[in-house]
C-alpha cells in the first residue's frame, strides 16, 4: 500500500505523564506506525475556543518540540510529525537551530514539521504578534529557516518585513538533508495555496466538507505549478478514523492522498494500545515497514 500511516498523541487529551508518552511512542513504533505527531498551543486564556468548543484553560499542552525530543529518546525509528507549530508565534532563527538539532539527535526523524497559522487571537497578543499579519509573517519564517539550514560558512542575510539579519550562519545542520521538509497545516483557501506555494505538503484540518477538500488539493496543486514548482512532489496528509477499512484507504488514495493520521478513541493506555495493534494488523503496517 503506497498510503502512509501515522498517529497522533495529545497531551491535552492524555496528559503529560513521561512514562504513558515513551509508552505509546514505543508502541506505535512497534506496531510499524511511519510517524507520531503532537500539537501545540502556547498559551490558554478564559474564552479560548476550538470552533464552538471552549478550551479549558488548564489543558496540558506541552512544548510539541520538547516532547519530540524526549519521544525521539524513546524510540528508534518512528518519524517526528508536529500537527501543527505554530509558526508564527517562534522567531525562525531560533526555531531554525531547534529543529535541526531535533533532527541530527535523532538521527534524521525530524520530517513531518507541519506549520499553521493558529486561530486563537489572545495567543497572538501573548507572543507580541500583530494578528491580521500572521500568515506574512509564517511565509517569512518558512523563507528564513530553509536560508538557514541552506547556508554555509560564511554566513546568510535576510531583510524582509518582520525578520532581517547579515551574515548569520546556524549549525548544526539537518542530517543528512539539505533542507527538512516543512508541510502546511490548516482548514483555509490561503492555506492550501501556502502549501502549493512554499510547502513540501498538505495537512488539511478536519472541518471541511468532500468539494473543499477537493477544490483546497487542487489549489495547492495549482499554485505549486504557478509557482514553477512540481505539483506531484507535494505530499497529502490527512486525518482518519482508527476504525477505518481499506475502502476508506483506497477512497482517501483516489483522492490523491499519501500519509493518514488516526487517533485512538480510547483514553486509557491499554485500550489505546489495542486499537493501534488492530489497526497496524488490519493494514499490514510491519509489513509495510519492513519493506
Amino acid at each position: 500500500m503506497t498510503v502512509k500511516f501515522g498517529t497522533t498523541y495529545s497531551t491535552a487529551a492524555y496528559g503529560a505523564d513521561p512514562d504513558r508518552i515513551a509508552d505509546y511512542a514505543r508502541h506505535a513504533e512497534e506496531c510499524g506506525f511511519e510517524s507520531l505527531y503532537v500539537p501545540e498551543h502556547i498559551v490558554l486564556y478564559p474564552g479560548a475556543k476550538y470552533g464552538p468548543f471552549d478550551l479549558p484553560t488548564s489543558l496540558p499542552y506541552a512544548d510539541p518540540l520538547d516532547l519530540l525530543g524526549f519521544v525521539a529518546a524513546a524510540t528508534q525509528r518512528i518519524l517526528l510529525g508536529t500537527g501543527v507549530l505554530l509558526l508564527p508565534y517562534h522567531h525562525p532563527v531560533i526555531l531554525a537551530k531547534r529543529l535541526a538539532t531535533i533532527d541530527v539527535l535523532s538521527r534524521g526523524r525530524m520530517r513531518l514539521l507541519t506549520v499553521g497559522l493558529g486561530t486563537l487571537q489572545g495567543e497572538a497578543r501573548a507572543v507580541g504578534v500583530d494578528f491580521a499579519s500572521r500568515g506574512r509573517r509564517a511565509d517569512e519564517a518558512i523563507d528564513v529557516l530553509r536560508l538557514l539550514w541552506g547556508g554555509g560558512e560564511e554566513g546568510v542575510g535576510f531583510a524582509g518585513e518582520f525578520f532581517a539579519f547579515e551574515e548569520l550562519c546556524s549549525f548544526p545542520k539537518p542530517s543528512g538533508v539539505a533542507q527538512l521538509p516543512i508541510h502546511v497545516g490548516g482548514s483555509s483557501r490561503a492555506a492550501a495555496r501556502r502549501a502549493g506555494r512554499r510547502g513540501d505538503g498538505y495537512f488539511p484540518g478536519g472541518a471541511l466538507d468532500a468539494r473543499e477538500r477537493a477544490v483546497q488539493w487542487e489549489l495547492a496543486r495549482s499554485a505549486a505549478a504557478e509557482a514553477g514548482r512540481d505539483p506531484e512532489s507535494l505530499e497529502y496528509t490527512r486525518w482518519g478514523a482508527i476504525d477505518m477499512g481499506e475502502e476508506d484507504v483506497e477512497r482517501l488514495a483516489a483522492q490523491g492522498v499519501t500519509r493518514i493520521v488516526v487517533s485512538p478513541a480510547a483514553v486509557e493506555p491499554d485500550a489505546q494500545r489495542d486499537e493501534l495493534s488492530a489497526f497496524a494488523k488490519r493494514f499490514a503496517l510491519l509489513d509495510a515497514a519492513a519493506t
